[in-house]
C-alpha cells in the first residue's frame, strides 16, 4: 500500500466513530456533507476487513452528487441512514 503523508511527513488516517463486529459507523451532525477522504478511507478499510460503513446523518439532509454516485458503486459496503 502506497502511504500518503501531509505536510509534517505524517501518515494520514481515520477512524471510525463506533465500530461493531461487522459494522463501522460514521455519525454526522451536518446538513450537507460531500465525499471525503474520511468516508473514502473508511469505505476502503470496511472492504479490506469485510466490513460494511454505516454513515448516519440526520433527518434533513442534503447528499453531494458525488457521494451519492460513490454510495452506489459501493452499495455492499456504504450505507446512509438518516437518523
Amino acid at each position: 500500500m502506497d502511504y500518503r503523508y501531509t505536510k509534517s511527513q505524517v501518515a494520514r488516517g481515520t477512524r471510525a466513530d463506533a465500530e461493531r463486529n461487522d459494522t463501522f459507523y460514521l455519525i454526522k451532525n451536518v446538513s450537507s456533507l460531500r465525499l471525503t477522504y474520511q468516508i473514502r478511507l473508511l469505505a476502503f478499510r470496511a472492504k479490506d476487513q469485510c466490513r460494511k460503513l454505516v454513515i448516519r446523518i440526520p433527518a434533513i439532509f442534503k447528499v453531494h452528487p458525488k457521494l451519492k454516485e460513490f454510495q452506489r458503486e459501493h452499495a455492499r459496503i456504504v450505507r446512509i441512514e438518516k437518523v
